[in-house]
């Protein structure tokens, strides 16, 4: 899920709740070269995970890692099919 805090552009609060026992989840975009080791998420106590990102205007591709399986965001507006031939959860920004 996408929680847009600032709809001109600015910060984005992503949350992952599709795996209540992982362990590990990291935030991963066209945003930060799809690198799966460089935002990782925070636990809440209600078993979500969840990112701040500040994001410029425009459409942003994600995905997220949660124990190492690349996860696409069930609860996105919008996907998108990636050259691997599976899904990318898509932002709109501004």
């Amino acid at each position: 899920m996408v929680v847009l805090t600032d709809k001109n552009g600015g910060e984005v609060m992503f949350v992952f709740r599709g795996m209540p026992d992982a362990k590990q989840v990291y935030l991963v975009g066209d945003f930060n070269q799809w690198d799966p080791s460089s935002r990782r998420m925070s636990r809440y106590r209600d078993g979500t995970f969840r990112a701040k990102v500040v994001l410029k205007p425009g459409k942003h591709q994600y995905k997220f890692v949660a124990d190492g399986v690349w996860v696409n965001d069930a609860d996105a507006q919008e996907q998108v099919v990636n050259p691997f031939g599976t899904l990318n959860s898509l932002v709109r920004v501004g």
